[in-house]
C-alpha cells in the first residue's frame, strides 16, 4: 500500500480436509495447550507456531483448525483468554510507539518519519475496522493512548 512495488503473490497452504495420520492428538488436549500458552503470554500466531514446532506431548500439530475444527482465536474466545486489542493492531501500535520514540531522538531521520506516518495511518485504518466490535465505539488512536494500552498488557 505504501510502497512503489506491486503486490507479490505468495504460496498457498496445501488444501487438506483432515489432519495427517501421524498427528492424531485429542482436540481437548490441543485446546487446553492453547489456553495454557495464552496464559503464559503468547499471541495467537505464536501459539500456532509453538504447536507446529513443539506440539502437544511431543507430537506436532500441523494445523489447529484441522485438528480441532476451530481457529486459535476461537478457542481463546471460548475460554475467555483473549487480549483487549487484536494482535495485528497491537503489533502496529507497538511499532508506531517505537518509531515515534526513535524520531523524537533523531529528528533528522526523514525515512523513519515517513515510516511513522505510514504506520500510524495503518493503525488508524485498522481502528476504523475494529471500532464497535473489538474496540469501544468512541476509541481513537493517539500516541498516548497506544503507550497506555501497551503498558497495561
Amino acid at each position: 500500500m505504501h510502497t512503489r512495488r506491486r503486490g507479490s503473490s505468495g504460496s498457498d497452504k496445501p488444501s487438506a480436509d483432515e489432519p495427517p495420520e501421524w498427528s492424531d492428538i485429542d482436540p481437548e488436549d490441543i485446546e487446553s495447550r492453547v489456553v495454557e500458552l495464552a496464559e503464559q503470554g503468547y499471541d495467537p500466531s505464536q501459539i500456532g507456531m509453538k504447536l507446529r514446532d513443539e506440539g502437544v506431548t511431543g507430537t506436532p500439530v500441523p494445523d489447529v483448525k484441522l485438528a480441532t475444527g476451530k481457529k486459535v482465536t476461537e478457542i481463546l474466545e471460548e475460554n475467555d483468554a483473549t487480549s483487549d486489542i487484536p494482535e495485528d493492531l497491537r503489533n502496529l501500535m507497538d511499532r508506531a510507539v517505537r518509531l515515534r520514540e526513535h524520531v523524537q531522538q533523531n529528528p533528522q531521520d526523514y525515512q523513519n518519519k515517513r515510516a511513522l506516518q505510514n504506520t500510524e495511518s495503518k493503525v488508524r485504518r485498522l481502528v476504523d475496522y475494529y471500532r464497535g466490535d473489538e474496540l469501544e465505539p468512541d476509541f481513537t488512536y493517539s500516541y498516548d493512548v497506544a503507550v497506555e494500552l501497551l503498558e497495561n498488557e
